[in-house]
C-alpha cells in the first residue's frame, strides 16, 4: 500500500512539473497561434500555424518590417498578425497613389502584395505621428487587410505585442522560418 501511494504522489508530481514547464514555455518562450485571414498573403495563408516568438523583445526593441501578434482590442480570443511598418516617434503617411511615406521619405520595401488603392488608406490619408512605444502595423495583403489604417486596430502598443512570427509549422509543405526584416 505504502509502494503504491508512493508511486502515484510520484506520479502526479512528475506531471505537475511537466505542466509547470510547458506553461513557462508558453508564458515566456513561444507559443502556436492559427493565421486566421488573408490580410498577409501570400507569406501566411489562412490556415497556416506558426510558433510566436515571445523570447526576443525581452531583448531587444521591436525592428522595421518584423511580423508581430497582437490581440484583437475588443476580443481577447483573436490575435492579428501584421508586419511593423513604422516605429515610435516616427510619422506615417499613405498619398493616393499608395505609396508610404516615413517622416517625409518614400518607404522602400517589397512586402506589399498590391499597391493600396485610395479607399483603403484610412487614417493614414494624413499624418499620423507615432507616440512612446507605439508602432504603426499593415498587412502584407494591403487592400484586404484591417491593419493600423482603421480606428478599430489604430497604433499597436508596446506592452500589447505578444511576440514576432517566427516560424511556420504547418502545413508541412511550407514548412520554414518567418522572413523578419
Amino acid at each position: 500500500m505504502k509502494k503504491r501511494t508512493k508511486e502515484i504522489l510520484s506520479n502526479l508530481l512528475y506531471f505537475g512539473g511537466v505542466i509547470g514547464v510547458a506553461l513557462l514555455i508558453i508564458t515566456f518562450v513561444g507559443q502556436r497561434i492559427n493565421v486566421d485571414g488573408s490580410s498577409m498573403e501570400p507569406m501566411l495563408m489562412d490556415g497556416d500555424n506558426l510558433i510566436v516568438d515571445k523570447l526576443t523583445y525581452r531583448f531587444r526593441e521591436p525592428r522595421r518590417f518584423d511580423v508581430i501578434v497582437f490581440p484583437v482590442r475588443y476580443d481577447d480570443n483573436r490575435r492579428y498578425i501584421k508586419r511593423i511598418i513604422a516605429l515610435p516617434g516616427e510619422t506615417v503617411q499613405i498619398d493616393e497613389t499608395g505609396t508610404i511615406y516615413i517622416n517625409g521619405e518614400v518607404l522602400e520595401e517589397h512586402y506589399g502584395s498590391e499597391t493600396i488603392r485610395p479607399d483603403t488608406i484610412g487614417l493614414a490619408a494624413q499624418p499620423v505621428t507615432l507616440g512612446e512605444g507605439e508602432y504603426f502595423v499593415l498587412g502584407d495583403n494591403r487592400n484586404h487587410s484591417s491593419d493600423s489604417r482603421i480606428g478599430i486596430v489604430g497604433n499597436i502598443r508596446r506592452e500589447d505585442i505578444i511576440g514576432r512570427a517566427w516560424v511556420r509549422i504547418w502545413p508541412f509543405n511550407r514548412l520554414g522560418w518567418i522572413p523578419n526584416q
